[in-house]
């Protein structure tokens, strides 16, 4: 019985099993429910955001203009926008469709500048850009929500239409392409405040499906060894019947030989006594097996393989010239 396992398709389904349930617990199934914390906690900063008051952007960030406390934070800052050193945000989805995102360099009285994305106008057509109304210039005092610095995509900056144009929020690129020693993070502005065009909304608080997709790969990777299990059980089950069948089969041989023998004997010695022979109830018993066998034939159909059909062929092809 143990061969049987160790040959090649066994042995790969064993190997895949493990793989499988490996990644579910340790890679797909934390993926996910991280995911659903991260979302999570967003909405929680969110949600605070709104109910507590905005702070100076001073207390909200570190002198490199890193968030020190949660993102999502509301900060008012007070200074002038740097507005001819305006870049594009090129074609970020916004609204009903790609979009143009204004940003703009804020300089605070306190020195610090840091880089404020003003709102979205949608593309024209053929994704041009649109016309776009500049920052004020006077000393203006903003509210917006600090956010943290976008990674670095892997598209070039371009330089299209009288634009500077990026494709991430990325305030290492966007300074080196205007010259201004920006903060690490930026500034997302909100709806009404001095130079907005349309205000960036702020995501759904809906948690989504990750939680229920953590869970389900925890359960795909309980599932799959339990399977293997199952596989295994009903080989083992179909084996040790196919082994009961050939016994059956080897005992109702040696009854038949056994009665050919005690037939030639009876003709020979007239008068033989009328009393069943012992291997005569054996034969019975062997033959009431193989009429069980042919029973659960006929009632389970294919799924339950002939093997006195398989050894009566091969007992016919061994014997017969």
């Amino acid at each position: 019985m143990l061969k049987t396992f160790l040959k090649p398709g066994w042995v790969l389904m064993l190997l895949f099993v493990v793989a499988f349930s490996y990644l579910a617990f340790s890679v797909l199934a934390p993926w996910q429910l991280g995911k659903d914390e991260d979302i999570v906690e967003r909405n929680e900063n969110i949600t605070h955001a709104y109910e507590a008051d905005p702070q100076p952007v001073e207390q909200l960030l570190d002198e490199d203009g890193a968030i020190s406390g949660d993102e999502w934070s509301r900060a008012t800052l007070t200074g002038h926008y740097l507005a001819e050193k305006e870049v594009l945000l090129r074609l970020r989805p916004a609204g009903s469709g790609p979009s143009y995102q204004s940003l703009v360099p804020f300089r605070t009285d306190g020195g610090l500048t840091m880089l404020v994305n003003r709102g979205w106008i949608s593309a024209k057509e053929g994704n041009a850009v649109p016309d776009i109304p500049p920052a004020p210039s006077e000393k203006v005092s903003i509210t917006g929500m600090v956010r943290s610095n976008e990674a670095e995509h892997q598209t070039s900056p371009i330089t299209q239409e009288g634009y500077r144009q990026v494709y991430s929020i990325h305030t290492q690129q966007v300074d080196s392409l205007i010259g201004v020693d920006l903060g690490h993070d930026y500034i997302q502005l909100s709806e009404g405040q001095p130079g907005v065009l349309t205000a960036m909304p702020i995501p759904q608080l809906d948690r989504g499906n990750h939680l229920s997709y953590g869970y389900q790969w925890i359960a795909f990777g309980i599932m799959a060894p339990l399977g293997l299990g199952y596989f295994i059980w009903s080989e083992i089950r179909e084996r040790r019947r196919l082994h009961e069948e050939e016994a059956a089969m080897q005992a109702l041989d040696a009854d038949a030989e056994s009665l050919a023998d005690a037939t030639t004997e009876t003709e020979s010695h007239a008068g033989a006594t009328s009393q069943p022979e012992p291997h005569t109830q054996s034969s019975s018993s062997a033959s009431h097996t193989y009429a069980a066998a042919l029973r659960n034939r006929s009632r389970y159909g294919d799924s339950k393989p002939d093997h006195y059909a398989k050894l009566k062929k091969r007992r016919r092809e061994r014997y017969e010239p």
